[in-house]
């Protein structure tokens, strides 16, 4: 039966509190322990109840209940401050942002993502992407950077994950009620709720539009669960990346395109687009397109001006983790909107596909090429991330060095104010002053770590992770009792784990890559560790597998096997349906955090980083953020980024790296105490992971790092580009078609200079020129040195460009001359050769335009 009236009943708040719903509706109170205090004090048991959820638990919270705390002084007090500190933190007076002596006026960075990891009470993620998304918002807004986000709004969202008794994963996909979640719907002008919509297969599509406010930034997600939908439309926006390809594309069309003209809707238009991954590459599309209609430019030109805005991260080290459409999909759902903006079908798959169409077997659109093609301003999410994509995209530019395939690196980071646990908070608090956070990415602020006493910082970690041995009791006594378990099974899950044993935290998406078994791989040395009766050894699992990965769940099933079979169910634990709850209490309460990627496949992990936030060591193989963060005494390496043929070799001879690591560093250097029952030898550990690392691996410079680098140049070239009428980019559109017309006629005819065979170290050497520009003028072009030594097959590498002047202005039948000079300053063989580039002040890079000359 369906109702012929809707309402929302809301809590009805005495006049004393009103002000906590505007507390409950900014998340806010998810990294300020202050307000979630004061929620707690209202009602602990319902706090809990309610999954820590502070709009829910206000909508069902006893009148009687707030009537009593509207009287209660105390209370009031409490909430009074609070509420003069959220006030004063969303003024934002005081921020990194506010403090730049120089930025773009009317900046709006536009950040896209397909899920947040906010908050467990929105569940809207599936792992490191969406979470590090939600850090990034949490940042920007403690930072107080004009940022806006846009998402889609699942209506079930991610799987729930159980076991059965042989040890599979299976899903559950709770349906979100998003009247109980702390988001609110966008209304218009009139009070209507706001809608977009969009051409898909022939037929509008409509999404609404609502919003999670993260402290200072606003968070737009997209829900096309609405009446004016067909029901097949109102599914598009049910789950986190389920469905076929055919609802993926539906879903990155809405993200996309819908998100652009949400924004519009709402009045915000972008200076920047920031595409968190490829999942939102179309919105550089419908960028091109809303520039083309009020402007009247062409798709050239509103093309150079949408893609001097965008910045693209890749997040994916292997081509088979990229979403790929074929020109079908292509057509029948996306047709309106690429033939809006005059592209057929051809030269839309073109702007996505690596390599040229072939009649044999037309390559797919990929995502993460679209992305690359409408952006200017691209990065990985670590060092050696960032090295590996360039090597993936290096065929994009055509011509270049792969290591100046303009692919920089700005590595991950993560929220302080979410992962640190409120203990150690209070310790940062007394010895780092109370305003610390503020200035997390300061290295003199954490060189004062040093100030903590060993046996302060040594009992605040043993009581994290007593805590986390206690949840990790509940938290298995809980599936047990789900699963039919004896009373007996029950009693041991009460007993399982010591909670003054040395204990490791592994837990991660099980993907093969992750190598979840490594350290299961030789059982019998394994248990001689874990049951050493003076010095225990456990481990806390946990994790999913995406539902279609079978290899993935079968890595699950085997560690329950052996843990079942070698009777470890008091050493080593699962803990199922991994979230950022159960996230948080692992990050928190292990002694060491276990990472065991096969190289280079992890493009950057964030996990790691916030156990060390938390003076939690890592013990982890060469990739990722851990390639670049390794230091002394911060923790542990397996193997040394070797490189095998044999993965089966690699494995053993890690997995007895592993163990080595255990018996003769690890686990004699928890156990060694002094006379206090202190590990002085692991707190001097725990102080140089926090002074050395969080420094620099936390999210504050990270989004320091996209602002600077990214985030104000983009918005610079844009306006700059966008004025008078996008007048720059028309000129830069014209220039660019000018500058193709005649470049295939470029060439160096001859090369001079100093010819000896052998040079003392310091010689300058002179080199000249003559080059055919032909109907090119010299200001247009980069005539450049390109000097290195030469690796083994004889090629120039590891080299630096020196830029060569004209030094005839007059043209000899387009011939020009050019000289330069080059300082020989490290010994050995080297070599040089020239190249020329295209040179225009608009050109983010010279290799952007696609065209480069080799002598």
């Amino acid at each position: 039966m369906n109702p012929i009236r809707v309402y929302n009943v809301v809590p009805k708040l005495p006049e004393a509190l009103r002000c906590l719903n505007d507390l409950a509706y900014n998340l806010r109170w998810s990294w300020d322990n202050h307000t979630v205090n004061l929620f707690r004090r209202l009602d602990t048991s319902l706090w809990n109840q309610s999954g820590r959820n502070p709009v829910r638990m206000l909508g069902s919270i006893p009148q009687a209940k707030l009537e009593a705390a509207a009287r209660d002084r105390a209370f009031l007090a409490n909430l009074d401050r609070v509420w003069e500190d959220f006030q004063e933190y969303m003024a934002g007076k005081e921020t990194w942002f506010e403090a730049l002596p120089e930025k773009p006026s009317d900046t709006l960075i536009a950040y896209f993502s397909a899920e947040f990891g906010l908050n467990e009470c929105l569940p809207i993620y599936s792992g490191g992407l969406g979470v590090l998304a939600g850090d990034h918002l949490k940042s920007a807004s403690d930072l107080g950077l004009p940022l806006a986000a846009v998402g889609l709004l699942y209506q079930k969202g991610y799987f729930r994950q159980y076991l059965n008794n042989e040890g599979w994963q299976q899903e559950m996909y709770p349906v979100n009620d998003f009247y109980h979640m702390p988001i609110r719907m966008e209304r218009d002008a009139n009070g209507e709720p706001v809608r977009v919509e969009i051409q898909m297969d022939g037929r509008t599509v409509w999404a609404g539009v609502w919003r999670a406010q993260v402290g200072r930034v606003p968070l737009y997600l997209l829900d096309t669960n609405i009446a004016p939908n067909e029901p097949g439309d109102r599914d598009i926006t049910d789950e986190l990346y389920g469905g076929d390809a055919e609802m993926r594309i539906r879903q990155e069309i809405v993200l996309g395109i819908g998100g652009m003209r949400a924004l519009a809707a709402l009045g915000k238009m972008p200076s920047v687009c920031h595409m968190n991954e490829g999942h939102a590459a179309f919105l550089g599309l419908e960028w091109i397109r809303m520039l083309m209609s009020s402007t009247g430019a062409t798709f050239a030109e509103a093309r150079e001006a949408a893609s001097v805005g965008t910045v693209f991260t890749t997040h994916t080290p292997v081509p088979a983790g990229i979403d790929m459409f074929d020109a079908t999909l292509i057509e029948r759902y996306l047709g309106a909107s690429y033939k809006a903006i005059g592209l057929s079908t051809a030269e839309l798959m073109e702007l996505g596909r690596q390599r040229a169409a072939t009649t044999e077997k037309p390559e797919p659109l990929s995502m993460a090429v679209l992305a690359l093609r409408l952006s200017q301003r691209h990065n990985g999410v670590s060092k050696l991330h960032a090295v590996v994509s360039r090597e993936m995209w290096k065929s994009l530019w055509p011509g270049v060095p792969v290591e100046e395939v303009p692919i920089r690196a700005i590595t991950n980071g993560v929220h302080p104010g979410t992962w640190i646990s409120q203990e150690m908070k209070g310790l940062f608090d007394n010895y780092l002053g109370p305003h610390w956070s503020e200035q997390a990415s300061d290295p003199a602020l954490w060189a004062r770590v040093d100030e903590i006493p060993h046996e302060e910082l040594w009992r605040t970690h043993e009581r994290r992770r007593e805590r986390l041995v206690a949840f990790a009791r509940r938290r298995l006594r809980q599936q047990l009792q789900s699963r039919g378990a004896a009373t007996y099974d029950l009693n041991e899950a009460a007993e399982a784990l010591d909670p003054h044993a040395l204990t490791f935290g592994f837990a991660r998406r099980f993907a093969t890559y992750k190598r979840g078994t490594l350290l299961f791989r030789d059982p019998e040395r394994l248990i001689s560790i874990l049951e050493n009766r003076d010095k225990p050894v456990q481990v806390i699992v946990a994790g999913k597998a995406h539902p279609k990965d079978l290899p993935g769940k079968e890595i699950i099933r085997k560690i329950i096997q052996i843990i079942r079979d070698r009777k470890l169910q008091r050493r080593i634990i699962f803990l199922e349906d991994y979230d950022e709850s159960v996230a948080h209490y692992l990050v928190q309460g292990a002694d060491v955090w276990l990472n065991t990627p096969r190289r280079p496949k992890e493009a950057c992990g964030t996990s790691g980083m916030k156990a060390a936030m938390n003076g939690v060591l890592n013990m982890s193989t060469r990739d990722g953020w851990w390639d670049e963060a390794v230091r002394e005494s911060t923790g542990w390496t397996i193997g040394n980024a070797e490189a095998y043929t044999d993965e089966d070799l690699q494995d053993q001879i890690e997995a007895n790296a592993i163990y080595d690591l255990l018996e003769k560093e690890v686990v004699p250097t928890f156990y060694e105490r002094s006379r206090d029952g202190v590990p002085r030898g692991w707190t001097d550990m725990m102080r140089a992971a926090q002074r050395s690392l969080v420094p620099f691996f936390n999210a504050h410079r990270m989004v320091q790092d996209y602002y600077t680098v990214f985030y104000a140049p983009a918005s610079g070239d844009y306006q700059g580009l966008t004025a008078q009428n996008l007048q720059r980019a028309k000129d830069l559109a014209r220039w660019r078609s000018a500058i193709a017309r005649n470049w295939h006629a470029i060439r160096v005819l001859e090369v001079d200079g100093d010819r000896a065979v052998e040079a003392p170290i310091g010689t300058r050497l002179r080199v000249s020129a003559k080059i055919f520009l032909g109907e090119v003028s010299p200001r247009d072009v980069r005539i450049e040195i390109y000097e290195g030594r030469l690796d083994e097959n004889g090629e120039v590498c590891g080299a630096r460009a020196t830029l060569m002047a004209p030094t005839d202005p007059d043209s000899k039948l387009g011939i020009y001359e050019f000289a330069g000079e080059i300082a020989l300053n490290t010994t050995g063989l080297r070599g040089f050769s020239l190249r020329i580039l295209p040179n225009h002040r608009d050109l983010v890079t010279p290799f952007q335009a696609g065209m480069i000359q080799w002598a």
